[in-house]
């Protein structure tokens, strides 16, 4: 298998920011008991994800998943595939646990650790089907625009972790990441908006999450993009 490659420029963006977050007791024991079972530690040698799964199958994997909901509905109505979700808010982690274990979800793992350094390190060359990154922090101050994951350097990591046909999604309800989000994967080598001629794609190629239904009952728009590697 051959192993990752190091993206120096891509270090220099973190696929989170530390959040606080109270974790209940029902989730400190699903950290306790259940990642060890579900949850996959890091390390800097690449995953034998046939090994990992004990079949070989389509491999979905979401960066920052939140709560975990829309992972573990995709994981349940998609029992053919397997997920991989990457968080490390560990509320959230926690939650998703839970939610492994009621639904008796054997084709979903959790990664809690910065999304960059597992596609550096874990994820061997195109290894996934699709990725998910819905509604990562639009760092909305002119300030903070660096901070935004969606720049040409991950989008190069994320294109070599991905197989040719393999696809790459996104959703934001910040406008002004949407175009910009826009411009770094149109200008990205070997990739292809699925949506074209259209710049958007509708979205009912995916379900809504819990923070985007909230956003809609406050009238927030969502932009949806999906790119293909060539």
């Amino acid at each position: 298998m051959d192993k990752p490659t190091q993206s120096p420029h891509a270090r220099s963006v973190r696929s989170y920011v530390t959040r606080a977050g109270r974790l209940t007791v029902a989730q400190e024991r699903a950290l306790a008991t259940l990642l060890p079972k579900f949850g996959v530690a890091f390390d800097s040698q690449p995953l034998d994800l046939d090994a990992l799964f004990g079949r070989r199958a389509p491999r979905i994997m979401e960066i920052g998943f939140g709560n975990g909901d829309h992972l573990a509905a995709l994981a349940k109505a998609h029992p053919q595939c397997d997920y991989l979700g990457v968080e490390v808010h560990r509320p959230g982690v926690g939650h998703l646990l839970r939610a492994i274990e009621a639904l008796e979800l054997g084709n979903l793992r959790i990664l809690c650790h910065d999304a960059v350094e597992v596609l550096e390190q874990q994820i061997p060359r195109s290894a996934l089907d699709e990725v998910l990154i819905l509604f990562p922090d639009p760092w909305p101050k002119k300030r903070h625009r660096k901070r935004r994951l969606i720049q040409r350097p991950f989008v190069a990591l994320l294109s070599e972790r991905l197989k040719k046909g393999g696809v790459l999604r996104l959703a934001t309800d910040w406008e002004p990441y949407a175009q910009e989000m826009l411009e770094v994967l149109d200008a990205a080598p070997g990739l292809t908006n699925v949506a074209a001629p259209e710049r958007f794609m509708p979205r009912a190629e995916r379900a809504a999450t819990r923070f985007e239904r909230r956003g809609e009952r406050l009238g927030h728009a969502v932009w949806d993009l999906a790119y293909r590697v060539g």
